[in-house]
């Protein structure tokens, strides 16, 4: 049976509608392809707090998250993640990548322009449509 990992990933909007979009590195797993930054939940770990915790590990900044945005699961060849997509805001410092290869804001309608890992689209498409 393939082991289930629950994730969560930040949805960030900046004043000017753009939402931070994060390339992964070539040393990542499932390289060179876009997400929604965030990390995995530890083991009884709230996922606001999860998600919070990630932003601050991974790009020096702290964020507030809000709601639960949107929610899938998606299964890859060596495993499963429960992906939950939360809004949240920048509360203090801007995001600054550590083991993303790239950072960058994008306004919804150009998010299709970026190859995005799978389980990030149905996020992205969804995004798409809200506006």
């Amino acid at each position: 049976m393939k082991k289930t990992l629950k994730v969560v990933a930040a949805i960030i909007e900046n004043e000017n509608n753009e939402i931070l979009c994060a390339l992964r590195s070539p040393e990542m797993s499932i390289p060179n392809m876009w997400e929604f930054p965030g990390g995995k939940v530890d083991q009884g770990e709230d996922i606001y707090a999860a998600l919070e915790r990630e932003i601050d590990e991974e790009m020096n900044c702290k964020i507030k998250a809000e709601d639960i945005f949107h929610e899938n699961i998606h299964e890859y060849k060596e495993l499963i993640i429960q992906l939950i997509a939360i809004r949240a805001r920048i509360v203090e410092a801007t995001p600054q990548k550590s083991e993303h290869a790239k950072l960058i804001w994008l306004n919804r309608e150009n998010l299709n322009s970026l190859i995005w890992a799978p389980a990030d689209i149905p996020i992205v498409e969804k995004l798409i449509k809200e506006k």
